[in-house]
């Protein structure tokens, strides 16, 4: 499932990002209602929504709106305001859900899992295929001949910004930007490097199943997904 994030303030975009990716859902992020807009008129299948209120170019509520004129997809208000009429305001244009800043991701992800069941949505994407391994994303679990292979905890979500974007290059950059270390600091690209040699191994990788291939001069690719 993608969730779509509005927000303009890019820290906090890009740690409802990385949230994201670790509870199993692919992602993207807008910064304004115009490139939120542009992603909901292109057809894209979202199937939820976190919307900020204020922003550069208008407001949450527009978008909402917008959303709502088109199909029922869950929609979660993430705003710094607290009051009433806010709140009220949210609901009224058709939100899920409103949560104020600060709040904790936990109380974030139970909040999307709990619109996910009233509202019927797929909130799980299942078991993903990684060429011979089955990768359990409600467990965090990976199988190959019916056996566990374990992934460290940075290994495991390395290897889930590979299934989000299966099929599409991704660049060193662009996995550095979003892998953080478990002390929240961010990986180095020597550091990159040892984690994907490891998780290519631990995926079997071999000159005839590749699994992560390198696209040089580029970055690196999934090769092969399927979902059970």
């Amino acid at each position: 499932m993608k969730v779509l994030i509005l927000e303009d303030d890019r820290l906090i975009s890009e740690g409802l990002m990385i949230s994201m990716i670790q509870e199993g859902y692919d992602a993207v992020a807008t910064y304004t209602v115009e490139d939120a807009m542009n992603i909901i008129n292109s057809g894209e299948d979202i199937g939820f929504c976190l919307l900020d209120v204020m922003l550069p170019d208008g407001d949450g509520y527009t978008v909402c709106r917008e959303i709502r004129k088109r199909n029922n997809v869950p929609v979660l208000f993430i705003t710094a305001c607290d009051d009433e009429i806010h709140t009220v305001l949210a609901l009224e244009q058709g939100a899920d859900d409103y949560i104020t800043k600060p709040f904790r991701i936990r109380e974030l992800t139970a909040r999307i899992k709990a619109i996910l069941r009233r509202t019927g949505a797929s909130g799980q994407p299942g078991t993903v295929m990684v060429g011979e391994n089955q990768v359990n994303i409600q467990s965090g679990k990976v199988y190959r001949g019916g056996e566990e292979i374990f992934l460290t905890a940075m290994e495991y979500k390395l290897l889930m910004i590979f299934i989000n974007n299966s099929g599409k290059i991704i660049s060193r950059q662009q996995i550095l930007n979003a892998l953080w270390d478990d002390a929240g600091n961010f990986v180095n690209d020597n550091t990159l490097t040892v984690y994907i040699k490891r998780l290519r191994e631990k995926l079997g990788t071999t000159d005839e199943n590749p699994v992560i291939s390198t696209v040089r001069g580029l970055g690196y690719r999934l090769e092969s997904k399927g979902v059970i």
